[in-house]
């Protein structure tokens, strides 16, 4: 038999994902995963992804990457696109540092999922660099910190002592500049130089660039070795350090020295506060000193007006480290979002010690000394103002519609006002008000509203991010989010829920001031879940459960358990707790790529059309399995010992919620999980229950959309040596055809398919013991042997199909393994393949190409993603979260087994949940 031309593997392969791991260059850390169509050229099949895309601009700030957004809602006029487009036209710089998981791929099309890059990058997330290697928090004013801050302002070849109002003029500077057209006239350059090195760094004290010493290249060298300096800046490589920014800008340390109990008392910390603040705002002034320079470089770049050279960009990436680069994406989100507005202070203001605007004085107790001088009165005022207050809100809104808050419209009416009170109305030096009574609020470092010397934030590092926190009324986190000052990351989920709760007075008061944002609360006859929460991943897969942003929304309570919020114990699997930094799959670049080539292990030279079969998950020969009715019955907590009793699982919700500003004010109770389902053979009418523990922090994928391969056919032929039997409708003059129903797997590939009954039976097993005894190898029709060592399957797939289709068997005829032609003379490869289509002409594994350009168009809707779901799929779930199975969820009619077998090989992962 001949082998495959290339041209043919490419054809038998069209609209098949690649799963690829490349890096992107040096100094840029773990590889970047991918997937993509290397062989097509159709947008419809170029632009599948396995995830949601971003619905509005107020949630642009989730990821670094460049990205669209759906926008939902725009009711900009035609002169503000216009601009906006401009702008976009513009060259900007972007620095190769992005967060990780990319958050692009964090919320697959699958509720409760994420895509194939956010799980390769869990193993290397930033969440858990904290743990992996510890870092000196700025807040603690470790002595190596204050030294090296010192020595820095001593130098004469780094950065000058700044006044707090040079810092925010040049901020205000840095907003206009940015919102003009980039100028690259040596007059426009020598007016940079000028400021930066006779306002704010001493200048060099050598000669760096002979051809022109006042280059921008000069001066972004400068700045760079300033930001670079350890032990003086803030690390926002660090998850904590992008939630404490706002925390850090906005809190109140006036308030709490005037006796909020809710914080830790360190002496002098409001000071030690305000002297941190000042040194983030110079840090974001450097960051944008260094942007607009960027900009301006990779511009004049771009129209040919500037010449970089290799030994520059080569020498920027080196001395750029991480912290640098983060620090630049700080200001990209500092110049879109903020505005720096500049008042004078009149006498009566100062006598009574406030001023106008949302933010008030940032420069009025900010010095690097602890006396605050008389002096301060006579210095004007500087308001920060968010530039999209009602984007912000808009994006709220949204939220909180797709989420099925309660009462939405009635609330969501009540958002804009709300946001606009906020941004005009909330000093800085005013205490807020907080929902319970200050006489009887307990101190706790783990709720502490400062970021104040020895403080934390009860942040757990982790794959995701944990994070529990005191919410407030239109407190630092709603502040956070309104200003649109925020971080990529999964920390924009947190603020989203943050501000729907403190901006909602009844619900902060029915669940309290406590919030554990990556856990889950009971409101309104509804439960909310992070999926941060193994619970709230699994509960995604219901019918009518919601996904929004990191967020689902279910009608499953927890039995027993009244209002408010609780947090849920899963404990890691062994193999995902090995898989971490430099041990992650992701490391492994050519065992990536290798383990899910197209082609198995075949030598490319020699590929045969034997080698090759159409798997299958829902073709039974010896005995159908039952037809299963399954009823998803009760969601159970059980306290874990050693967490603090909650009135909530022992009382009526009356009880529960008792008055929260009493001294027994309930505290978030850690639970074990535990769902419990019926499962009725409708045959028999036998009915068995089974509990599953929701013990393990597992993961699901969506498996990646796939197309099938318009240029093939499959077709039957008396004379095929192959056994494999299949009934195939359709005429041809060799045989009778057919529409390849997915694409085609190598025999590399071995799998085993199991009927979810079986399982259930099963459930003792190990997954181990189910791939040796179920190995597909004995079964598979092949011209030529395996290369398997081992009788063992690669991946076990769960069928939880239920429109089971019996395999007839009046039609065994079988497969011919040999090329053909069709009618319009391409190229079409006959293939193994036991399974039947589908009667509507929809196949199994794919989309048709009747269906291809609707199914596109639809891949995102959020309609069409609330339809799935059944507790079929929760039981599916509930089994693997027991079990500590990370699995790929794979649909019929958006993509096919072998490709969804492939992606399962390039995760490292042994478990496919096909749904349909």
């Amino acid at each position: 038999m001949a082998t495959l031309t290339d041209s043919e593997v490419e054809k038998l392969f069209s609209g098949a994902p690649q799963y690829f791991a490349r890096s992107e260059g040096h100094y840029t850390g773990a590889p970047h995963p991918s997937v993509a169509f290397p062989w097509d050229e159709e947008v419809e099949i170029r632009d599948l992804t396995d995830h949601t895309q971003i619905a509005v601009k107020a949630w642009s700030c989730v990821t670094a990457w460049p990205h669209i957004t759906r926008d939902v809602k725009s009711d900009r006029s035609a002169a503000q696109r216009a601009t906006e487009a401009e702008v976009k036209r513009r060259a900007h710089f972007y620095p190769r540092c992005r967060e990780r998981p990319n958050m692009l791929s964090m919320f697959g099309l699958e509720k409760g999922s994420m895509g194939y890059q956010a799980a390769l990058e869990l193993g290397v997330a930033d969440s858990l660099q904290e743990e992996l290697w510890g870092f000196p928090s700025v807040a603690t004013r470790l002595p190596a910190v204050l030294e090296q801050r010192q020595k820095m302002l001593n130098s004469k070849d780094g950065l000058r002592h700044v006044d707090e109002h040079v810092i925010m003029e040049q901020l205000i500077k840095n907003g206009q500049r940015y919102n003009e057209q980039h100028l690259r006239e040596r007059k426009v350059t020598s007016e940079l130089y000028n400021e930066l090195f006779l306002q704010i760094l001493h200048p060099p004290t050598k000669v760096l660039d002979h051809r022109d010493p006042y280059s921008l290249a000069v001066q972004i060298m400068a700045l760079v070795k300033v930001l670079a300096a350890p032990n003086t800046w803030i690390d926002f490589s660090h998850v904590e350090w992008r939630l404490r920014l706002g925390q850090l800008l906005w809190s109140d340390p006036i308030g709490d020295e005037a006796g909020d109990d809710s914080s830790v008392k360190t002496g002098d910390s409001a000071a030690d506060i305000h002297e941190e603040r000042y040194w983030l705002l110079l840090q974001i002034l450097l960051a944008c000193e260094l942007l607009i320079r960027l900009d301006a470089i990779t511009e004049g770049e771009e129209l040919g007006a500037e010449s970089i050279r290799p030994a520059e960009i080569h020498r920027f990436e080196k001395d750029a480290n991480k912290s640098v680069k983060w620090s630049l994406i700080l200001a990209r989100a500092w110049l879109e979002n903020i505005d720096v507005v500049k008042t004078e202070v009149t006498p009566s203001d100062s006598a009574e010690e406030k001023s106008s605007g949302w933010l008030a004085t940032l420069t009025k107790r900010m010095s690097l000394s602890r006396d605050h001088g008389s002096h301060s009165h006579r210095a004007p005022v500087y308001a920060i103002r968010g530039k999209h207050v009602h984007r912000q809100a808009d994006g709220l809104a949204h939220f909180a519609r797709l989420l099925r808050w309660p009462e939405a419209d009635s609330y969501v009416a009540k958002i804009s006002e709300n946001c606009r009170s906020v941004v005009e109305g909330t000093p800085l030096n005013t205490p807020l008000v907080h929902p319970s009574s200050r006489s009887h609020s307990r101190p706790s470092s783990h709720h502490d509203p400062l970021p104040s010397p020895g403080s934390r934030l009860n942040y757990t590092p982790c794959r995701r991010t944990k994070f529990s926190t005191t919410l407030k009324p239109s407190g630092w986190l709603t502040k956070s989010y309104v200003s649109g000052l925020m971080l990529p990351g999964e920390e924009l989920c947190h603020f989203l829920m943050a501000t729907l709760l403190e901006n909602n007075p009844e619900a902060l008061s029915r669940l309290g001031p406590d919030a554990n944002l990556s856990g889950g609360f009971v409101y309104s006859g509804k439960s909310f879940w992070s999926t941060a929460c193994i619970v709230g991943r699994v509960l995604a897969a219901g019918k009518g459960a919601v996904e929004c942003m990191g967020w689902i929304s279910s009608d499953v309570i927890p039995r027993g358990f009244g209002e408010g919020w609780l947090d849920v114990a899963a404990e890691e699997t062994k193999e995902d707790s090995l898989q971490i930094d430099k041990k992650a799959r992701l490391w492994g670049k050519k065992a990536i790529e290798r383990e899910s080539d197209v082609l198995g292990d075949a030598d490319p030279g020699s590929v045969f059309p034997a080698d090759f079969i159409i798997p299958f998950e829902n073709v039974y020969r010896d005995k159908m399995p039952p037809f299963l009715d399954i009823k998803f019955q009760a969601l159970d907590l059980r306290g874990v010992g050693g967490s603090v009793h909650s009135t909530a699982a022992e009382d009526d919700s009356a009880t529960a919620m008792s008055d929260l500003t009493t001294p027994s004010r309930r505290q978030i109770q850690t639970y074990a999980a535990a769902a419990t389902f019926t499962v009725t053979d409708v045959d028999s009418e036998e009915t068995k229950e089974y509990t599953f523990g929701l013990s393990m922090d597992i993961n699901f994928v969506t498996a990646h959309p796939c197309v099938p391969s318009h240029h093939v056919k499959i077709m039957k032929s008396p004379s095929s040596p192959t056994i494999q039997q299949v009934d195939i409708t359709g005429n041809s003059a060799g045989g009778r055809t057919t529409s390849i129903i997915g694409h085609p797997l190598h025999k590399y590939y071995t799998y085993t398919v199991l009927h979810l009954s079986e399982l259930l039976a099963k459930r003792d097993f190990s997954l181990e013991s189910l791939l040796g005894s179920y190995s597909s190898a004995s079964h598979r029709p092949s011209l030529a042997p395996t290369t398997s060592t081992t009788n063992m399957a690669k991946v076990l797939v769960v069928d939880c199909i239920t429109n089971f289709q019996p395999l007839p068997q009046e039609h065994e005829i079988p497969l011919s393994p040999v090329l053909s032609r069709t009618e319009s003379n391409t190229s079409a490869m006959s293939l193994n393949s036991p399974l039947s289509p589908s009667p509507s002409g929809v196949d199994g594994g794919g989309l048709s190409s009747a269906l291809l350009e609707s199914a596109s168009k639809k891949m995102h809707s959020e309609t069409r993603r609330r339809q799935f779901g059944s507790d079929m799929e929760i039981l599916a779930r509930a089994v693997c979260a027991e079990k500590g199975w990370n699995a790929l969820i794979s649909r019929r009619r958006r993509g096919c087994l072998a490709c969804a077998i492939r992606e399962a090989g390039a995760l490292g992962w042994k478990v496919i949940i096909r749904v349909d």
